[in-house]
């Protein structure tokens, strides 16, 4: 059902800048999937837990430099986290209990971080604040006020392309401070997560169609490198967008393998909800098929009167518990930098307490 989107003039306007594109004028909103393949441009936002949030806007432009208030910060110390280190590492060795049981391959653990939202932040100068110290091949900033929705996303990993009939997706699993840090572990991660993907694509696809162009490739992001794959097939006759993400969201890449029994383990070891973060955000234009979809990491989110943020990893059984966390720490610095803005921040050291 789509719902007029009202216009209140104390409020800042609805935007979206996705991919290269800066949306304005949003017309109505819907939580329905199959709306992406009626007409018109779309942002979306497909959190982890909750109802899809798709917006339509009537201007399409070329992104451009942000000419706002800069982005207030958020102290570095002010950062609180779902779970502790102890409690991270404590749920790394269930996981690899249960690995060693036979009840799952990989899990990809993951914590919430949260602090004091400042006084008039704005999620758009957010977004324009990572964009300049963080950028990034998915990056998303989405403002629907109104619906809930204040997203900044600096996000490295494709979830979901579509051309017409192709659609890809591109896992990022392995991260290291540098290439020649990677471990046996990380490949393995990577690999099992591959075939996770081609098992959900191959539900939508064509027979035959599904490959594989690209495995373990080494990435570069700022402060860090990622190991990157490709799986890519083509969309059987009749099926749009609302069949693709329902045959692979939420992304295999922060779930883990097999995915249903990763799932459950999720429920009973992450004690707050993912809500926007490990779903998508991105962009959808109806009247040509084509949009993409990115996996919402590295991704701050606003919430009543909080700001938070996601780190994790995938756990196997080769993981070591303090070596995970230390990994969500490296994931979460930079962009933490990057929030405080203008204050001081430590180079080392713990970010989250």
């Amino acid at each position: 059902m789509l719902r007029t989107v009202p216009r209140h003039p104390d409020r800042p306007p609805d935007l979206a800048v996705v991919g290269d594109r800066l949306l304005t004028d949003c017309r109505d909103v819907t939580s329905d999937l199959g709306a992406l393949d009626s007409s018109g441009q779309w942002a979306v936002v497909l959190p982890y837990a909750g109802e899809p949030v798709c917006a339509r806007f009537d201007r399409v432009r070329p992104a451009r430099p942000w000419t706002g208030r800069p982005w207030v910060g958020v102290p570095t110390d002010s950062w609180t986290s779902s779970l502790s280190q102890h409690e991270f590492e404590t749920g790394v060795r269930t996981i690899r209990a249960a690995i060693a049981r036979g009840d799952v391959y990989q899990v990809n653990l993951t914590r919430v971080l949260s602090a004091p939202l400042p006084p008039e932040a704005d999620v758009a100068a957010l977004g324009a604040a990572l964009a300049a110290g963080n950028p990034a091949p998915f990056a998303a900033v989405v403002r629907l006020v109104d619906h809930g929705v204040q997203v900044a996303s600096a996000s490295p990993e494709r979830f979901l392309e579509r051309d017409g009939s192709r659609v890809w997706s591109s896992p990022i699993k392995g991260t290291a401070a540098s290439a020649g840090e990677f471990l046996p572990k990380d490949r393995a991660e990577n690999v099992m997560i591959v075939d996770l993907v081609r098992n959900d694509l191959g539900r939508v696809c064509d027979w035959g169609t599904v490959s594989v162009p690209g495995l373990c490739e080494v990435e570069p992001h700022p402060g860090l490198v990622h190991l990157v794959s490709t799986v890519e097939g083509r969309l059987r006759n009749g099926s749009g967008w609302a069949d693709a993400i329902g045959a692979t969201f939420p992304p295999g890449s922060v779930t883990g393998a097999p995915k249903v029994a990763a799932l459950e383990h999720i429920a009973a070891l992450e004690p707050v909800s993912r809500q926007v973060y490990c779903g998508a955000v991105g962009w959808v234009d109806a009247d040509t098929g084509r949009g993409a979809l990115n996996v919402a990491i590295r991704t701050f989110w606003f919430d009543d009167d909080q700001i938070r943020f996601g780190t994790g990893g995938g756990i196997t059984w080769d993981s070591d518990p303090a070596g995970e966390w230390n990994e969500t720490e490296l994931k979460a610095r930079r962009l933490l930098t990057v929030a405080a803005g203008p204050l001081t921040a430590p180079a080392t050291g713990s970010v989250t307490r």
